[in-house]
């Protein structure tokens, strides 16, 4: 059965349902998407950080060696870039605090837009028709899911057993990206590189998730231990990785996939691992494979399309 996405909002208005949010857990949405235009400054500042550390390099660089990193890490406007994002990252796990998973996470989307108009503004291009599109698909895509998440998402208390499968999975995941590092570094070109630091930072705000619930309920264990682990490895790998995707590709590029590519795994972990769709309906599910496929898309099409990728 086809579900696209005007079938889905027509779903959703005909549909009898109430929002499942409390007023407590509704106020994670504006923190959240606050936090997502503080994203989208501190990309576009990283962005030409990295710009100016890689002059005089290929365009198409496919690795970071130590001297171009310590150039970043001197760089003003790189430091600060990044410190900006670390008030939107605080943000973001301010809102995780208050709301379900599967409302908050995709809510970051937003910064595409700020980000698409504010490079378009800065670098003096025209987004074209293809570009612009692509970004409605991305932000299509993640509204409708917000929409649906926000009437059926539930918190639900994590236990040890999916603590056990979430850092399994990121162990897999950790060790397919080193290999796929060490013998395709060359093919490794700014959608891959936004890809795997989308899927690791999906990793990342998941884990952040757990931490805070299991601190509240449990206090400080060795699960807490092996989560913070989780977070700096991904943290870690992430922020390379998303450098990669600076160095050669758009911005708007690396933060589609970082409000895109993020928000989807951690929305899959949430749905099958932590159980926060547990009261959603088959329909539902429908409208949240068809809204996640639209806002993937429109991340290929912006990799495509983009102008600073054609020149």
């Amino acid at each position: 059965m086809h579900v696209d996405l005007f079938d889905s909002f027509w779903l959703i208005a005909q549909a009898d349902v109430e929002f499942s949010l409390n007023p407590t857990q509704a106020l994670g949405i504006p923190i959240a998407l606050v936090g997502a235009v503080f994203l989208s400054l501190g990309t576009q500042m990283q962005h030409k950080g990295v710009e100016i550390a890689e002059e005089g390099r290929d365009a198409h660089a496919n690795s970071m060696g130590v001297q171009q990193i310590l150039s970043l890490i001197r760089s003003p406007l790189w430091v600060s870039g990044t410190a900006i994002i670390g008030l939107a990252v605080i943000m973001q796990l301010w809102a995780l605090a208050l709301a379900p998973l599967l409302v908050v996470q995709p809510l970051g989307a937003i910064a595409l837009v700020v980000t698409s108009i504010l490079n378009a503004r800065i670098s003096g291009l025209r987004l074209d028709r293809h570009t612009i599109t692509a970004i409605f698909w991305c932000i299509g895509g993640i509204g409708l899911f917000v929409t649906v998440a926000a009437i059926f998402a539930v918190e639900s208390t994590v236990e040890d057993h999916e603590v056990f499968t979430v850092l399994g999975l990121l162990l897999v995941v950790v060790l397919g990206v080193v290999a796929v590092w060490l013998r395709r570094r060359s093919s490794i070109n700014a959608i891959v590189s936004i890809i795997i630091a989308g899927t690791l930072y999906g990793f990342l705000v998941t884990i952040m998730k757990i931490l805070m619930n299991r601190f509240m309920l449990h206090g400080f264990d060795w699960l807490i231990i092996a989560c913070i682990v989780g977070v700096i490895v991904s943290l870690v790998l992430g922020m390379y990785f998303v450098q990669l995707a600076h160095a050669s590709g758009p911005p708007d590029l690396a933060i589609a996939g970082l409000t895109v590519i993020d928000p989807l795994v951690a929305v899959l972990i949430g749905v099958a691992v932590l159980g926060e769709a547990v009261a959603t309906p088959p329909w539902a599910v429908m409208i949240f494979a068809a809204a996640g496929g639209a806002a993937v898309y429109g991340v290929f099409q912006l990799a495509k399309h983009h102008p600073q990728v054609q020149s």
